[in-house]
């Protein structure tokens, strides 16, 4: 699982965990892969975008999200694929549905992809990115949206350049946080699932790549969790660039 036990998080839910670093000399993860949306990208705009597809019910925007989440892994334990983004636009119309809201298939992939496409990155991502690199880390991005979409995603945001490698779960036909779409990024690099470390906000995608033997740091964004019955976690943080600055510490 990596060394986990070198950081100590205090787990309280509801307040950001926090490490112990009770060491400076962690090994170096070979390639550091990152998740993009909410963990790069902000999506203040996007659930904006939703909310007033939804008539202005921002309180459905939770509810629209899990659906989103419930049903691509409900596609991946079938068996089938879709796009991420025709997943949401799905979720969009069930939740506006059972709302009295009437929400056509072309309108509600119109609304998920158009915001998907022009979300900004967080404050913190640019020159967390630039220090990684400048430490000689090899990025990879790793999302669960196309790659046509994360294509443009990181041109609208101005991230393209800080990746070595764009990963997406369209080429294996599974979403994360199944265990064979971590095995499969590991594989396309050609290293060990203990060589690779996945950076992300979301607890569930923490929890799959650390159940994958892989290592893990988590940025604590608003309204987001680690799960409480996973492993612990190796570097919990608030924001990318606290993680970029323990991570520069490693040999």
């Amino acid at each position: 699982m990596g060394a986990t036990g070198m950081f100590m998080p205090n787990l309280v839910l509801g307040n950001p965990q926090k490490n112990i670093n009770m060491m400076t000399n962690q090994t170096r993860p070979k390639v550091l892969f990152f998740d993009v949306n909410e963990t790069l990208l902000d999506l203040t705009q996007m659930k904006k975008q939703v909310g007033e597809a939804l008539n202005g019910r921002e309180d459905l925007l939770a509810l629209w999200f899990t659906t989103m989440l419930q049903y691509s892994l409900v596609t991946t334990a079938s068996g089938q694929y879709e796009h991420f983004g025709h997943i949401g636009a799905a979720a969009l119309q069930m939740v506006a549905a059972n709302n009295n809201i009437s929400i056509s298939e072309k309108e509600a992939r119109n609304v998920i992809v158009n915001s998907l496409r022009g979300l900004p990155a967080h404050p913190d991502v640019k020159l967390a990115l630039t220090q990684l690199k400048a430490d000689g880390y090899k990025l990879v991005s790793f999302t669960n949206s196309s790659n046509e979409g994360v294509k443009k995603q990181f041109e609208s945001a101005g991230l393209t350049e800080f990746f070595d490698e764009r990963l997406s779960v369209e080429d294996i036909g599974k979403f994360k946080p199944s265990t064979d779409t971590y095995a499969w990024a590991a594989r396309k690099l050609n290293i060990k699932p203990e060589d690779c470390m996945l950076i992300a906000a979301h607890g569930w995608d923490v929890a799959g790549a650390v159940w994958a033997g892989w290592r893990a740091a988590f940025i604590s964004r608003p309204g987001q969790q680690l799960f409480p019955l996973a492993p612990k976690t190796e570097i919990i943080e608030s924001d990318l660039q606290k993680v970029a600055d323990i991570l520069v510490t490693y040999k």
